[in-house]
């Protein structure tokens, strides 16, 4: 590991140890700052980006899109600012953690002698706006500038939907003057030697399908009971799933971002053991590959109600329809730049389909072509898990990366429309 692991010292605010990266200090630091849910606390991220932008004189703006949710955004000026600009994006905000799970306080950024870093957000992704802000530092340092104009943004809510955050956001006017032509956002870890890049997303459809019956004493064999139009419906979803998870397991060509996963996440109905009820629901989580046909699914799922019997309907609690990717054709520009500089630093790069939801399904969905990489190679996929966790070696590795693809990123010629 690099100088100098922890002690026995678990909890926030302990020092940096003498001797450890100035880097991998301020990522610890920036873990300490509790912005989980369900009561994030975005403020001090926003004093800390505040700070981050006064070292490295960069201009701040912030914009508050909904009530107390800010987006911020950095911006370094290229030397060609009419050129379309290049965003690094990453999010504020962590999920919840389950401390009696952890080995340690899921905020005390605890190094371990292997040089692992413990904290919830080490992955998801509070590494990449670090990584991004360090590069930029380097850079800076070095005397270089940027051809195309760099914005840094820092967004909150994206792992509770992003309702308050991009998605809202890219539908604002200091968005349109942003003047974006390609996007990086976060990706996953890979166990392996190769890197991960994820050029589209599934689309997330939440589902929930209501089965109305006749109700009755508990005591009899009532027909056309509520429980029947249920147990029709859930074999349908669950029957679906099974073949989707035999694709996945039986042919070497799909990943996880290439089929469709079904899962029951609620059922709801009834009132007492010996009453049979009126109606019965069932939820589901659905996440759809951008190669399906979203209105022939859907129609499959209409079917699928009417089989189960009269009256059986459904609503959604989310139903995202984009299907737009980007481009990762060898004649692709941006694409083209971006992967040059990874084989430059004799990257491997795996790609795919990502298999959740990340805010750059809302940068696509306006028409700007985006990335999601997260450069984690030789890490366990522990994003949302217990004990998440990252190495400082690969975390240090990371910023070298940065500091290769930014400058590849704003290098890349004007378009015709951009002439």
């Amino acid at each position: 590991m690099l100088p100098d692991k922890d002690g026995p010292v678990i909890g926030g605010g302990q020092g940096s140890p003498e001797g450890e990266d100035p880097s991998v200090s301020l990522f610890r630091e920036y873990l300490r700052l509790k912005t989980v849910h369900p009561d994030p606390d975005y403020d001090s991220a926003l004093r800390f980006l505040d700070r981050i932008a006064e070292e490295l004189e960069l201009p701040m703006k912030k914009i508050e899109v909904c009530p107390g949710r800010v987006v911020s955004i950095m911006t370094w000026t290229g030397t060609k600012p009419t050129l379309k600009s290049v965003l690094l994006n990453s999010h504020t905000d962590v999920v919840p953690v389950y401390q009696e799970h952890w080995k340690c306080d899921a905020f005390s950024a605890m190094k371990d002698a292997e040089g692992n870093i413990f904290a919830r957000g080490s992955q998801d992704m509070k590494c990449v706006t670090i990584q991004y802000i360090q590069a930029v530092r380097r850079l800076k340092a070095q005397g270089w500038k940027p051809t195309r104009t760099v914005h840094l943004m820092f967004v909150p809510d994206e792992e509770v939907g992003g309702h308050k955050g991009m998605e809202t956001f890219v539908t604002h006017p200091e968005f349109q003057k942003l003047n974006i032509g390609f996007a990086l956002d976060e990706g996953l870890a890979n166990p392996g030697e190769a890197f991960t890049v994820f050029y589209g997303e599934r689309n997330p459809w939440w589902i929930t399908v209501r089965c109305p019956g006749s109700p009755g004493h508990g005591s009899r064999f009532v027909e056309n009971t509520a429980a029947e139009k249920l147990r029709q419906v859930i074999n349908s979803f669950l029957d679906f799933r099974e073949k989707e998870k035999h694709r996945l397991n039986t042919s070497e060509c799909f990943t996880l971002g290439d089929v469709t996963t079904v899962n029951m996440t609620m059922v709801k109905g009834g009132v007492a053991y010996n009453v049979i009820p009126a109606e019965m629901d069932v939820s589901f989580d659905l996440r759809i590959p951008p190669t399906v046909n979203l209105q022939e699914f859907e129609k499959q799922i209409k079917q699928w109600c009417k089989d189960a019997g009269d009256d059986v309907t459904y609503e959604f609690a989310q139903k995202h329809m984009n299907q737009n990717v980007t481009s990762t054709a060898e004649d692709d520009p941006w694409w083209s730049a971006f992967s040059t500089a990874c084989k430059s630093l004799n990257m491997t790069l795996e790609k795919e389909i990502f298999p959740a939801a990340t805010d750059s399904r809302f940068i696509r969905a306006v028409g700007i072509p985006a990335i999601g990489f997260s450069p984690m190679n030789r890490t366990p996929i522990l994003l949302h898990d217990h004990n998440e966790h990252l190495n400082e070696r690969v975390f240090l590795n990371g910023i070298g990366v940065y500091e290769r693809l930014i400058p590849a990123l704003t290098t890349v010629p004007a378009s015709p429309d951009e002439a």
